[in-house]
């Protein structure tokens, strides 16, 4: 079993100490805050920060936001936020299995998303590209945090939600590594060593629950083929026709849910072996282990990873860039690089918090930082109110 980034004991009973000559944080440590806050009598840490994360705006606001199909479907399909739930709940059970801080990898998978603008890839795409033309880029993980320590206003006695720095640091690190040379504003978040196992597990968590639920919206739109799917995706075919030989009266429906059902059980339990065979195999127990293997220590195995990129490729090619979501990529970038360009010269239209804010970070940062905080539908009012006037 691999010992917990943080003991379950409340913090008023743990030893957050640095241990003695090491030159990394401590499990302890990850449990601290900017802002020094009193220990909750019966809740630890990252449950605070899990409810503070559910109760933040830019949270709800996910409910709008496009995950793969925009509003002119129907609303049985996936948002941003339906998809960031699910997440959680893998994440928050692999972590369980593996005997990590499941209040941790529940926070961090809540939190995932948080930082992207509306109308799904497409919209980070568009608002990244508005903002190249200014030496600039968009990041929804930086964004993310932008959000956490800036933008969210809760509370008295600080700005932002004073998250823990095992949450910060998972916000930026679950997905991807930085250079400490390329983001010195990054520096606190030991950009040279390893996360956690709770934050390495969120990206591998996030591509179980969209390779799963993109297959279920894709043939509930009817964008995809089942039997060209069950052809060309291994993962999906190889539990696909023995659960349509166990039940040859079931409907077409049905069959496909056991399915799917099954490829994510397969995903979930795939990753857990794997993730524990690599722990034991480098001998780690402790954090400050953890942080220094060469490579990350949460993964697919080898054979799960062919399949699971297999089928990740045929979503690229049958779903993400089918003709049927043309119209809808375009009109995301229409509608951002519009908006974008219009605010940018007339900073004077925006709001005024926002405006306020142009002459420390400047016009093109601004701007994006309100078109990300967007909805769909809101954004859409926008647009349509600057073509009416």
């Amino acid at each position: 079993m691999i010992r917990s980034s943080i003991d379950d004991k409340l913090v008023r009973e743990a030893s957050l100490r640095m241990p003695s000559g090491c030159a990394v944080p401590s499990d302890g440590e990850l449990a601290e805050r900017e802002h020094p806050e009193a220990a909750h009598p019966y809740r630890h840490p990252f449950d605070r920060d899990r409810a503070r994360i559910i109760h933040a705006r830019a949270f709800r606001r996910l409910a709008g936001k496009t995950q793969v199909f925009t509003h002119r479907y129907s609303d049985h399909f996936r948002s941003r936020l339906t998809h960031t739930m699910e997440v959680a709940q893998i994440a928050r059970t692999v972590a369980g299995v593996l005997g990590l801080n499941d209040a941790l990898s529940e926070s961090l998978a809540l939190v995932h998303d948080i930082g992207h603008p509306p109308f799904g890839h497409a919209g980070e795409r568009a608002l990244d590209e508005a903002l190249r033309e200014h030496g600039l880029r968009f990041d929804h993980n930086l964004h993310a945090l932008r959000i956490v320590e800036h933008f969210e206003s809760r509370y008295a006695g600080f700005r932002g939600l004073n998250l823990t720095l095992g949450v910060r640091e998972g916000i930026i690190k679950h997905s991807r590594d930085y250079s400490a040379a390329k983001n010195p504003e990054l520096a606190e978040y030991f950009l040279d060593l390893r996360p956690p196992l709770e934050a390495q597990l969120i990206d591998l968590a996030d591509e179980i629950a969209y390779l799963t639920a993109d297959f279920d919206d894709g043939f509930e739109a009817e964008i995809l083929s089942l039997d060209e799917t069950r052809e060309g995706v291994r993962l999906f075919e190889q539990f696909y026709a023995p659960i349509q030989e166990a039940y040859p009266e079931a409907a077409k429906r049905l069959v496909l849910n056991e399915t799917l059902k099954r490829v994510l059980n397969a995903l979930v339990d795939d990753l857990i072996v794997e993730t524990r065979r690599r722990v034991e195999r480098s001998g780690v127990e402790r954090l400050d282990q953890i942080r220094r293997v060469p490579g990350r220590l949460a993964a697919f195995s080898p054979k799960m990873e062919e399949l699971r990129l297999g089928a990740k490729s045929y979503l690229f090619d049958h779903l993400y860039n089918a003709p049927e979501l043309t119209r809808d990529h375009e009109e995301a970038a229409e509608v951002i690089a519009t908006l974008f360009r219009t605010w940018v010269a007339k900073p004077e239209l925006l709001p005024p918090s926002y405006a306020t804010q142009i002459e420390a970070e400047g016009a093109p940062r601004v701007v994006a930082d309100y078109i990300a905080g967007m909805t769909d539908q809101y954004i859409l009012s926008h647009y349509q109110a600057l073509q009416i006037a």
